[in-house]
C-alpha cells in the first residue's frame, strides 16, 4: 500500500494561519515562563498577572477564533509539564 504523499502547494499554510498558531504558541511559552517564575517565587505580583491575563486570552472567543485546542486542555497540559 502507497503512502500519500501531498504535494508541495497542499503543505504551504495560508499565511492567516500561520499567524494564529503563533500567536497561540508564543502565547504557550510566555504561559510556561509565567509558571516557572511564578514557582521560584510565589510572591512574585508580576508573574501572577501575567498567568491570570493569559488564562483570560487561553478562555476567550478570540483564542477560540484562532485555534481549535480547547483553551482549559491547553492550560492543564501546560501546567502539567
Amino acid at each position: 500500500m502507497s503512502k500519500y504523499v501531498p504535494k508541495a502547494e497542499e503543505t504551504k499554510m495560508d499565511p492567516w494561519h500561520s499567524l494564529a498558531n503563533a500567536i497561540v504558541i508564543q502565547a504557550a511559552k510566555d504561559y510556561r515562563v509565567a509558571l516557572r517564575r511564578l514557582r521560584r517565587n510565589p510572591n512574585n505580583k508580576s508573574a501572577l498577572s501575567e498567568i491570570v491575563d493569559l488564562e483570560r486570552f487561553f478562555r476567550s472567543e478570540w483564542y477560540a477564533a484562532l485555534t481549535n485546542v480547547p483553551g482549559e486542555l491547553l492550560i492543564q497540559k501546560l501546567k502539567e509539564e
